[in-house]
């Protein structure tokens, strides 16, 4: 799941209600329209048997198809359904017993949210990649603070570890995200919400990232 040298990347949250099936078909489409590092499957207020439906369904879908494929804040199922790893939030589950439930090849992603102390905190911790956010305005979730992308500079000068955008982001706001240095922006509406389907959004993602490398 490596940012491309100098590049970004496309990381995919799938929205936090959908049904597998039909939504197989989606993702397959979003996949096929261009360049995505990862799929984090992240659903709300669902039990385990839920859980390991999706996976079921969804894994096959990004793996087969050479993306990672991420479970939001369950570590605990990484193993047992095959999964690449988890990304896990501060109040979720410290990254050392992330990292113990999943083994030492998962990947581990953690949100970091604008703290520079809990970003380096969890590069100590063994993170693969750390996430920035929110940038911008959020469907999926209440913003109370948005970050500058001057974190995003900071971090790529001082450090290899990858460094994840995530908030708001969308094909027409991500430029000066792309130009500070992340790895990968997070989405979730820019491609699931928009009005010519998932894979215009991905295609008009990646149309961005070209864009703002080149100005």
């Amino acid at each position: 799941m490596g940012g491309s040298q100098g590049g970004c990347r496309v990381y995919l949250i799938t929205p936090p209600k959908l049904d597998p099936a039909p939504f197989a078909d989606q993702l397959a489409a979003a996949l096929d329209a261009g360049d995505v590092a990862a799929v984090q499957l992240r659903l709300k207020d669902v039990d385990d048997d839920t859980w390991r439906r999706a996976i079921d369904v969804l894994r096959p879908v990004a793996q087969s198809r050479d993306v990672a494929f991420l479970l939001n804040d369950r570590a605990d199922l990484v193993r047992e359904t095959g999964s690449d790893g988890a990304h896990v939030g501060q109040e979720d589950m410290p990254a050392p017993q992330a990292r113990q439930l999943m083994g030492p090849d998962a990947i581990l992603g953690i949100t970091c949210k604008g703290s520079r102390d809990l970003a380096m905190q969890a590069g100590e911790n063994g993170a693969d990649y750390v996430a920035f956010g929110a940038f911008f305005p959020s469907g999926t979730k209440e913003v109370r603070r948005f970050i500058s992308p001057d974190i995003l500079r900071w971090w790529s000068e001082l450090m290899e570890l990858p460094c994840c955008a995530i908030g708001g982001i969308t094909a027409d706001n991500c430029a000066p995200l792309v130009q500070a240095g992340a790895d990968f922006l997070a989405v979730v509406g820019a491609v699931w919400n928009h009005p010519d389907g998932a894979a215009a959004g991905v295609r008009m993602l990646n149309a961005a990232i070209t864009a703002a490398r080149s100005a």
